[in-house]
C-alpha cells in the first residue's frame, strides 16, 4: 500500500522497435539497420533481458510520400509483421510479440491462422494490435483499394475481430485425442467448424489452427478517436496512447476507463500504455542537453520543411529551415502532399495551425526549423536514470497510465542504457518484476485466459 492507502501498481513495460522516421537518429555512427534480422533479435533480447512485457512492431502497407516521391526516411524498416515475430519467437523465450495488423484490407480467416500459429510457435505470446487504414492511398496497393468509406472503417473492424475470435474458438481445446492404442485422433470431427454471415463477411469452413495456448491473442487497439475509444472499451485488451504527458494522461486514463462498465467489464480489463522516448544522462542537465542535441538530429533543416508542408500542403522546398516562417496561407483541401502520413489528419484546420505557429514563432524568435523541434515530438523521460525510474513510477501511480511503450531513438542498441540503468532501479522501489512469473503474454499482462466463447479464467 502507499502512504494514501491505495495498492501500489506494478508498471508495465513494453519496446516498440523503432523503424524508420522521425524519432530514429539513423545518422548517428551507433545506429545500425532498421531491416537485418540481427538488429531485431538484440532489440528483442534486450527487452527480454529487462524482463519486459512485450516487443511491439508497427505495421506499413505502403511506403508514403511526399511531393510525389518516396518519403526517404520511409523506404527501410516494412518488412513483414509476421514473418519478424515468427524469426523473433525462436530466440525468445518469454517476451511477448506483438504486431499491427491492418483490418481494412485482410480477411478474418488469414489473420486468425497467422496469429493462432504464432501463438503455438511461441507457447502462447502472440498480440494483435488491430488498426483501419484510413485512406484511399494505402489502398491503391490492394484488391479494394480505396472502396472503404471512413464511416465503415470501424464497423468492418469490429466486425473482423468478431469474426477472428469465431475461428478462435471453433477449437474448444480438448478434442486432439491422440490416442496410438485405438488410434483415434481427434475426440469430435466438428473441430474448427465455423460459420459467419455478417454486413462484411460471409465466411463458413474449419479453421485448420488447433486452440493455441492462450486462446486467442491479447488484443491492442490504437485509435484516439471517440469511436476508437468506445472500440477499446468494449473489444481491446490495452490500447495505446500519444498521452504520455501527467495531466493528459490522466484525463485519457479517466476516459477510457469510465467507458468499461457499459460493456460489462472492469476497469483491470483493460490496460492503458502510452508510447514514450527517453534521454539519459549522468545529471539531469547533461540529459536536457543531450535531449536537444537528439531533437537537432532527428529535425535536419530539410526534415523540418518537409514536416511544415504536412500542414501548409505545398511545396516549400525554396524556403530557408534557419528563416521565418511562410507568409504565404496553407493549400486547404482533400489532396494533400504527404501522402500515406496520419500525421495530416492532425491539422483539421490548416489555417487556423498557420496561423498559431506563426505567433509562437514570433512570440519566441523561432525559426521553422525552430518551431518543428519545440512543436514536434519530444523526449518524455529525460534525465538521470534515477530521475527517469521516479518520474515513470509517480505517472503510474497517479493512474496516467498502467506503463509505458518505450521508443528508443537508435536501433538496435538504444534500449540497452535503459534496461541497464533504470529497469533495475524501478525493481528496487518494488514496481517492477525481477523475473517473469508466467509464460504467456496474458500472464505478464495480468490479463485473463478467455475459454471458449470468451469466457474468461484467471491469468495461470
Amino acid at each position: 500500500m502507499s502512504q494514501s492507502g491505495k495498492p501500489v501498481k506494478q508498471i508495465h513495460l513494453a519496446a516498440h522497435f523503432p523503424g524508420v522516421n522521425n524519432t530514429t537518429v539513423w545518422s548517428d555512427p551507433r545506429a545500425g539497420s532498421h531491416i537485418e534480422f540481427s538488429s531485431f533479435a538484440h532489440f528483442a533480447r534486450t527487452a527480454e533481458r529487462a524482463k519486459f512485457d512485450f516487443l511491439f512492431l508497427a505495421e506499413g502497407l505502403r511506403l508514403r510520400e511526399q511531393g510525389g516521391e518516396i518519403y526517404d526516411l520511409d523506404v527501410v524498416g516494412r518488412p513483414d509483421t509476421f514473418t519478424v515475430l515468427a524469426a523473433l519467437a525462436a530466440v525468445t523465450d518469454r517476451l511477448g510479440l506483438t504486431g499491427t495488423i491492418n483490418s481494412t484490407f485482410n480477411e478474418p480467416y488469414e489473420v486468425a491462422r497467422q496469429f493462432a500459429s504464432l501463438d503455438h510457435l511461441s507457447g502462447g505470446r502472440s498480440a494483435w494490435n488491430v488498426v483501419t487504414s484510413w485512406d484511399a492511398f494505402t489502398g491503391e496497393n490492394f484488391r479494394r483499394g480505396g472502396f472503404l468509406p471512413q464511416e465503415e472503417r470501424y464497423s468492418r473492424a469490429k466486425e473482423f475481430l468478431a469474426t477472428a475470435g469465431e475461428l478462435f474458438d471453433s477449437w474448444h481445446g480438448d478434442e486432439i485425442l491422440a490416442d496410438q492404442a485405438t488410434g483415434a485422433f481427434l475426440r469430435d470431427a466438428k473441430a474448427g467448424a465455423f460459420v459467419h454471415e455478417g454486413g462484411h463477411f460471409d465466411i463458413h469452413g474449419r479453421f485448420n489452427v488447433p486452440r493455441s495456448p492462450q486462446g486467442r491473442p491479447v488484443i491492442f487497439q490504437a485509435g484516439d478517436s471517440d469511436e476508437g475509444r468506445e472500440f477499446a472499451a468494449s473489444s481491446a485488451d490495452a490500447i495505446f496512447s500519444r498521452y504520455a504527458a501527467l495531466d493528459t494522461g490522466r484525463a485519457f486514463y479517466t476516459d477510457v476507463k469510465s467507458r468499461l462498465a457499459r460493456h460489462g467489464r472492469r476497469p483491470d480489463q483493460l490496460l492503458i500504455l502510452p508510447s514514450a522516448t527517453f534521454v539519459l544522462g549522468d545529471t539531469d542537465a547533461e540529459a536536457r542537453e543531450s535531449a536537444r542535441e537528439v531533437r537537432r538530429q532527428q529535425v535536419s533543416g530539410a526534415t523540418a520543411l518537409k514536416q511544415l508542408e504536412w500542414v501548409w500542403n505545398r511545396d516549400l522546398s525554396a524556403y530557408d529551415p534557419d528563416g521565418p516562417l511562410p507568409d504565404i496561407d496553407p493549400l486547404v483541401g482533400e489532396h494533400t502532399v504527404a501522402r500515406g502520413r496520419a500525421q495530416v489528419r492532425m491539422y483539421r484546420d490548416p489555417l487556423a495551425t498557420a496561423r498559431e505557429w506563426r505567433e509562437l514563432a514570433a512570440a519566441n524568435k523561432w525559426s521553422i526549423r525552430d518551431l518543428v523541434i519545440e512543436n514536434g515530438n519530444r523526449q518524455n523521460f529525460v534525465g538521470t536514470p534515477a530521475t527517469v525510474a521516479r518520474t515513470i513510477d509517480e505517472y503510474v501511480q497517479a493512474d496516467a497510465a498502467d506503463g509505458f511503450i518505450l521508443v528508443p531513438h537508435l536501433t538496435p542498441t538504444g534500449l540497452d542504457e535503459f534496461a541497464d540503468k533504470v529497469v533495475p532501479l524501478l525493481q528496487e522501489r518494488g514496481v517492477f518484476r525481477t523475473e517473469y512469473e508466467g509464460t504467456t503474454l496474458r500472464d505478464h499482462l495480468g490479463l485473463a485466459h478467455p475459454d471458449r466463447a470468451g469466457e474468461q479464467r484467471a491469468a495461470s
